[in-house]
């Protein structure tokens, strides 16, 4: 099967639910009932946001490193991106009050925002050296044929390039070698959204993507719900928006709406 014609698949957010982001897996019938890649030739892309607001953010994590190194056995993909709890999360293991014993000002900045933020103390405490450079490598941007396929609606990727190749290699290198301001960034950009909303949207959305690559952008972060103005349960499946150049993915389940798998 060519290229063009395998399916692509997209989910966002699971935040540290493990057990919800496999059953939704499942039902799209990309792992079988032991959790083990089952979807063939399919390319799944996880937009980001592993962590926080969940009970284990690092089974989700090993899920989809485990899903990556399976997945190509059938010829099937698993690609991930860097979202803005993952810069949160790396910044508060680099630079947070337990780093050093240091209360600096930045330090107490992380902390606060990591515990306003859903930060579960047992997903820092198993930040292995394996898993920290999982994270740290994940690209800020995919950029996939037609697809551009973003973390969060935000233009604040451009402030570290114009290419997505000079955007990701900005952020893994902040997320590296940089120091507590440039991680601090890193989150603070990644947690911009709306974009692409309302009057001039559309507008916005092709300028990245004449910049970027692409001719629709697939992203998650902004839930829905939010988006759309509608409760989260009764969020049922992708919003499209912006003349239909824009595809928002994330159903909001931490906040009681659905972990969205998206055929796109």
């Amino acid at each position: 099967m060519s290229a063009d014609e395998r399916r692509r698949i997209a989910v966002s957010d699971p935040h540290g639910h493990p057990a919800e982001l496999t059953a939704a897996l499942r039902a799209a019938g990309l792992v079988d009932d032991e959790g083990a890649w089952s979807g063939a030739d399919a390319r799944l892309f996880v937009l980001g946001d592993y962590l926080d607001r969940g009970p284990d953010g690092i089974a989700v994590i090993d899920l989809v490193m485990r899903l990556q190194h399976e997945a190509p056995t059938s010829g099937g993909e698993v690609r991930a991106l860097l979202g803005n709890h993952e810069a949160l999360a790396l910044g508060m293991y680099e630079f947070g009050p337990a780093s050093d014993g240091t209360p600096s000002r930045r330090a107490q900045t992380f902390a606060s925002s990591w515990m306003r933020n859903g930060g579960v103390a047992s997903d820092q405490e198993r930040l292995t050296a394996e898993r920290l450079d999982w994270l740290r490598a994940l690209p800020a941007i995919i950029h996939d044929d037609d697809l551009l396929l973003l973390h969060s609606d935000t233009l604040e990727y451009l402030e570290w390039g114009g290419t997505v190749d000079e955007i990701n290699e900005t952020v893994r290198v902040a997320l590296t070698s940089g120091g507590a301001d440039e991680s601090w960034l890193c989150w603070e950009r990644l947690t911009d959204r709306y974009a692409f909303m309302g009057e001039g949207g559309a507008a916005t959305a092709r300028d990245l993507m004449a910049t970027l690559g692409g001719s629709r952008i697939v992203h998650g972060h902004s839930i829905i719900a939010d988006l759309a103005g509608v409760p989260p349960p009764e969020v049922t499946g992708p919003w499209s928006y912006a003349d239909g150049l824009v595809l928002a993915i994330d159903g909001g389940l931490y906040a009681g709406g659905p972990l969205l798998v998206v055929d796109l």
